[in-house]
């Protein structure tokens, strides 16, 4: 899976987020609104000709508008980032991962109880 730029990850999100499928304008105003930029859609539309390039979207055109369609799951990706994360900053030792998160933040007793039946369980 190749690597994506912090903006197309914006736009990524923006597009998972999404409880259907967008057309580039509603994407335009999406990202702006929730990331407070002030993107044009020739620059999001840039984006998205690389997230098509790099397959993670599809697109497809419906009268004037184009659409874009998810091809790469966000649950896909989010264990691609973790992989990666915990190779380069934990050595490939995930309960250092586990330990580094619970010293930058307090988890909650039912993250706790749902971490261990996640280790628990498999």
């Amino acid at each position: 899976m190749e690597k994506l730029t912090t903006c197309e990850e914006l736009v990524m999100k923006t597009i998972w987020d999404a409880s259907e499928e967008l057309g580039m304008m509603e994407i335009v105003q999406r990202v702006n609104d929730k990331y407070c930029k002030e993107w044009k859609p020739q620059t999001v539309s840039t984006f998205l000709a690389r997230l098509v390039q790099k397959g993670y979207l599809q697109s497809y055109r419906k009268g004037r508008v184009f659409f874009y369609q998810v091809l790469v799951p966000l649950e896909e990706y989010r264990g691609q980032q973790a992989e990666e994360f915990v190779k380069f900053w934990h050595f490939d030792k995930a309960d250092e991962f586990l330990r580094t998160l619970m010293m930058s933040r307090t988890l909650s007793r039912s993250e706790i109880d749902h971490i261990r039946r996640l280790v628990v369980e498999g």
